[in-house]
């Protein structure tokens, strides 16, 4: 059943920066989480605990930690790929620890260097400490809607990797789109198998990309079957750093603008969200993809 509320997860800071080949500053990333973070927006992935060797552009999150604001009703989550990764974000005072498992074996190589068997060993082990740390524990499965090394996945396997997910106390589960392939049809099949795997007790959102141009349609339906949460990059920054052309996360101003005009609150002031985004697109070269903060809202824009 569709909900009349969706909670818009914000990972510019993280996914998006990853992605980018100029690494932000220490302050430069506080300055765009603390703007992101009074514009009503609710959640923030904020950093990544990951081995600064092999993402550079996500070192030093402990001190990114350490210097951002902490205003009320905003909660900032740190992934983590493995047990080091969460015992970081928990000592660093993130509010929410994400977890990764990738659907496909080849990806979860890649981005994880194991494999998936051994990934969801290591969240089983890393699930007391975060709990009893008192913080919400959640879980995205990467590559659900398919893989840039093996192709189709099977929805019945990402199903099966929900339900491993579900013990020890996670309590959200996110389907990525990594590498923007979905169509609106997979997510239906997705969300139903899923939710029939790991029962109503579980939320369920999805990371969603844009890169052939079918992020927000999929979005769409992913509301009307009922997800809880949907994630999204200021001005559609950034993409996957371990697939091949993974570009397109969606757009957090032209998400929350799309779910405004469908009925649905998300508590996000979207023209600050437009300015965030021009200010964002003035450290790169070429244009962000987000279309609102070019286009304007409407019917705001509306000639008088």
């Amino acid at each position: 059943m569709a909900l009349s509320k969706v909670e818009i997860c914000e990972v510019g800071p993280r996914d998006g920066l990853q992605s980018e080949e100029r690494i932000w500053s220490v302050a430069e990333r506080v300055e765009l989480i603390d703007r992101l973070s009074a514009t009503g927006v609710p959640r923030i992935e904020t950093v990544s605990f990951v081995n600064p060797k092999r993402v550079p552009q996500m070192a030093d999150a402990e001190d990114v930690m350490a210097k951002i604001k902490r205003p009320n009703g905003v909660s900032f989550a740190g992934l983590a790929l493995n047990a080091r990764g969460a015992e970081r974000a928990i000592n660093a005072g993130v509010d929410e620890v994400r977890y990764v498992v990738v659907a496909s074996e080849t990806f979860n190589q890649r981005n994880q260097a194991t494999g998936i068997a051994e990934t969801l060993a290591e969240f089983s082990e890393i699930a007391d400490k975060v709990v009893q740390a008192g913080l919400k524990l959640s879980a995205t499965i990467g590559a659900a809607f398919g893989c840039p090394f093996e192709g189709n996945v099977e929805t019945a396997k990402v199903a099966r990797i929900a339900k491993q997910l579900t013990g020890g106390g996670c309590v959200e589960i996110g389907m990525a789109d990594t590498i923007g392939a979905g169509v609106p049809t997979q997510v239906t099949e997705i969300y139903g198998l899923v939710r029939d795997a790991v029962g109503m007790d579980i939320g369920l959102g999805f990371h969603l990309h844009n890169t052939r141009n079918t992020g927000f349609a999929n979005a769409a339906i992913a509301v009307g079957e009922g997800a809880l949460f949907l994630d999204s990059s200021v001005g559609g920054l950034g993409g996957c750093t371990f697939a091949p052309n993974a570009t397109g996360n969606i757009a957090t101003e032209d998400l929350a603008y799309m779910l405004r005009n469908m009925g649905y609150e998300t508590g996000i002031d979207i023209d600050t969200y437009i300015g965030i985004a021009n200010w964002v697109e003035g450290f790169f070269d070429a244009p962000l993809p987000g279309q609102i903060m070019k286009a304007g809202l409407f019917p705001e824009t509306a000639v008088q």
